[in-house]
């Protein structure tokens, strides 16, 4: 007994002189305890990135996404075509600004296009079955009108339904946007062989496919190139597809088709953005949507920005797409802000930077 006595005793002393040491007296626990804040759940989900949906149309199956369909994000709805071999899913890669999109009131929709992720492939469709498509998703939705932001490969698409909808678009957002006029890629000189040789072996590994320069400024956003890749596999497996080249193929030729849709009847704002360092698509080939497009686009040129321009200036995008093209979101001591475009230009000059604050944190992915 005496023996055990001095253990806990022992024990006892010990236990004090840790607490002592890290500072876990009664009384600081206790205080501690009443600074805790009271414990809170939600009462919605956080999504997990656009939702798919699906309906029946002209005998296929379409596929979409939209983030509008829980009572916190119904907004103005913006129809988003992402790059070549996306898939509808690919909205999603925008959303490391989705406070600002919710803030601003925006709905993302985003149709599937012909054979990549869930859309079975048929090679006879082509730009006005997509046309079609998205035109079905609206009228299921109940949406008469709706911003049209395309990405790269999803110009020629947005050409399309605009050429075909004038009416429906609000406004037109093209972004590193691939044109449907002018010279042809030199893609368009292979034959089918030729075409599935070199982008089999491309989309095979969706890291390669979907690989960004070491100082792409999307390497800032947490988890981007990981999303990026996600969609990729996407796009290329989700059906057993097994990285079956056939779909992009297909929208590679698609993309060789001249002439390219008249725009004439098209009324609706426009805007062009353009990375200055881009080499997948030009500035001199983005060029092109200048002299087609009706009146006179607003265009945004991006010293900091090649075929990325889509997502390091997605915040100005969405400025523009809510109706405050008047402003410029610029970085300002270290608050973010969206001022007068002169008054941006004025900070800018003091040293502001374009773009949210995010845009000069550490590196995240």
């Amino acid at each position: 007994m005496k023996k055990a006595s001095t253990v806990a005793a022992a024990c006892t002393l010990a236990v004090a002189a840790v607490a002592g040491t890290i500072g876990f007296t009664a009384g600081a626990s206790s205080a501690e305890a009443q600074k805790r804040p009271e414990p809170v759940v939600q009462d919605e989900f956080d999504p997990l990135g656009p939702a798919m949906h699906e309906l029946r149309h002209a005998g296929r199956t379409v596929h979409y996404s939209d983030t509008g369909r829980d009572s916190r994000t119904r907004g103005e709805p913006v129809v988003f075509m992402g790059g070549t071999g996306t898939t509808a899913r690919a909205s999603g890669m925008t959303e490391f600004l989705r406070t600002t999109r919710e803030k601003l009131g925006l709905r993302m929709i985003s149709v599937e296009r012909n054979g990549f992720g869930d859309t079975e492939f048929d090679k006879k469709l082509g730009f006005d079955d997509y046309t079609s498509d998205v035109r079905a998703v609206l009228d299921e939705l109940g949406i008469r009108r709706a911003r049209v932001v395309a990405i790269s490969g999803g110009g020629p698409y947005a050409a399309h339904f605009a050429a075909d909808q004038p009416k429906r678009v609000a406004s037109l957002h093209l972004a590193a946007a691939l044109p449907p006029f002018g010279k042809k890629s030199e893609d368009c000189g292979l034959d089918d062989a030729e075409l599935r040789e070199k982008l089999g072996e491309q989309i095979r590994d969706p890291r390669k496919w979907w690989a960004f320069p070491d100082d792409s400024p999307v390497r800032r956003i947490p988890g981007f190139t990981d999303r990026a890749e996600e969609d990729g596999a996407r796009s290329y497996y989700q059906r057993g597809q097994k990285g079956d080249p056939s779909a992009q193929v297909h929208e590679q030729k698609l993309y060789c088709e001249r002439p390219g849709p008249d725009l004439s009847a098209l009324k609706a704002p426009t805007f062009v953005y353009t990375g200055l360092k881009d080499t997948t698509v030009p500035p001199s080939t983005q060029q092109r949507w200048s002299e087609e497009l009706p009146g006179k686009p607003v265009v945004r040129r991006y010293a900091d920005s090649g075929h990325d321009v889509q997502y390091r200036h997605w915040d100005q995008i969405l400025l523009d797409m809510a109706g405050y093209a008047d402003r410029t979101a610029v970085c300002v001591k270290g608050k973010s802000r969206a001022l007068p475009a002169r008054k941006a230009e004025h900070e800018l000059k003091k040293g502001a930077t374009l773009g949210s604050c995010a845009w000069n944190g550490p590196s995240g992915s």
